[in-house]
């Protein structure tokens, strides 16, 4: 019955690239990831962002640098994504 064609792949996980706001948590860093999007009504363009906590096992990264983080499962209560690679110190 496990034949190779009945395997299916799992879901892509989300790549994000954001911005690194705090570094004074062992093992974490907290991400600003921004985005533009255009208002509903009125057509402007407006930045949106979020704070996402991200599992940083090297403790490499520092304030500002920009970095790719990962979806994973969840971590702790609040981290669900790793830093995959600092982009920008």
């Amino acid at each position: 019955m496990n034949n190779q064609s009945e395997i299916r792949e799992r879901g892509r996980r989300k790549v994000r690239e954001g911005k690194v706001l705090s570094n004074r948590m062992n093992k974490t860093v907290v991400v600003s990831i921004e985005r533009l999007v255009k208002h509903p009504f009125y057509g402007k363009v407006v930045r949106k962002r979020a704070k996402c906590y991200a599992h940083d096992e090297a403790n490499q990264c520092q304030i500002g640098d920009k970095v790719k983080i990962m979806e994973t499962r969840p971590l702790s209560r609040l981290k669900r994504w790793r830093v995959v690679e600092r982009v920008e110190a």
